[in-house]
C-alpha cells in the first residue's frame, strides 16, 4: 500500500492533458520517481507503422550523445586480429570456432557479436538461439564487418541498437534519474531528430503519433514532439 500511495502522489504531479517541452518532461520525471535506486530515465515512441511490411520495419544502431545503459558485453569473431587488440579495443571475449562452439554448448554470456564476414555461415546455424535473442550479427546494425576494432570500440562506449516492436514502438534508456537534466534532454532531442531522419517514404499521414517519457515505475509524461 505504502508503495502504490507513493506512485499515486507521483502522479499526482503529471497532468495527463498536457504535453510538456522536453525540458519540463526531464525535470517531472525526475521528480516523480518513486524508487530508492537511481532509476533510469526511459522514452516510449509511437510510431505510424504497418510492421508487416519490411520497409516499415525500422531497425538499426544509434550513439547517443551520453550513455546511461549498462556496460555492454561485447564478443569479438575474428582470425585477422590478436586477442590482445581485441582487448584493447575493449572486447570481453574474443576467439572464433572456438566460441561458436561454446555457443552451441549454450554459452550465452554477451550482448553483442561482432563477427568477421567468414563466420557468418557457421553463425547462420544458430539462427534458432541467438535469432529471437536478438544477438544474430548482422551488417545494417554493423555488427557483421571487416573492421571488428572500429565497431568494438563504438559498443563499448554506448552505440545501441534500436529496433520497433509489433505495434510500431521504440522503447531506450536516455538517462538516469541522478544525471543532469541537458544531458538527458540532449539525448531525447538526439534520438527524435535521428527517429524523424528514417521516416519511411510509404509512411502516410502523421509519422510520430505519441513520445512518452518515465522514471522506473514512475507515471508517463508525454511530451510536445510537434515543437520539437
Amino acid at each position: 500500500m505504502a508503495k502504490n500511495k507513493k506512485y499515486l502522489a507521483a502522479k499526482a504531479l503529471v497532468d495527463n492533458k498536457k504535453l510538456y517541452s522536453i525540458n519540463e518532461a526531464v525535470t517531472l520525471a525526475k521528480k516523480t520517481s518513486t524508487t530508492k535506486f537511481d532509476a533510469s530515465i526511459d522514452i516510449a515512441i509511437k510510431l505510424n507503422l504497418d510492421t508487416t511490411k519490411a520497409e516499415q520495419q525500422l531497425r538499426g544502431t544509434i550513439a547517443l550523445p551520453h550513455y546511461f545503459g549498462k556496460q555492454t558485453r561485447v564478443l569479438v569473431l575474428s582470425d585477422d586480429i590478436t586477442s590482445t587488440q581485441a582487448k584493447e579495443a575493449g572486447a570481453d571475449y574474443f576467439g572464433g570456432k572456438d566460441k561458436i562452439d561454446e555457443i552451441k554448448g549454450g554459452w550465452l554470456e554477451f550482448d553483442v557479436i561482432i563477427a568477421s564476414p567468414k563466420f557468418m555461415p557457421e553463425l547462420s546455424k544458430l539462427g534458432k538461439v541467438l535469432g529471437p535473442k536478438g544477438l544474430m550479427p548482422n551488417p545494417k546494425l554493423g555488427t557483421v564487418t571487416p573492421d571488428v576494432l572500429k565497431a568494438t570500440k563504438e559498443f563499448k562506449k554506448g552505440k545501441m541498437n534500436y529496433r520497433t516492436d509489433t505495434y510500431g514502438n521504440i522503447h531506450m534508456i536516455v538517462g538516469k534519474v541522478s544525471a543532469a537534466g541537458e544531458k538527458i534532454v540532449s539525448n531525447i532531442q538526439t534520438l527524435l531528430d535521428f527517429i524523424k531522419s528514417k521516416r519511411p517514404s510509404t509512411v502516410k499521414g502523421d509519422y510520430i503519433q505519441k513520445v512518452c517519457i518515465s522514471s522506473t515505475m514512475g507515471p508517463s509524461i508525454k511530451i510536445a514532439f510537434n515543437q520539437i
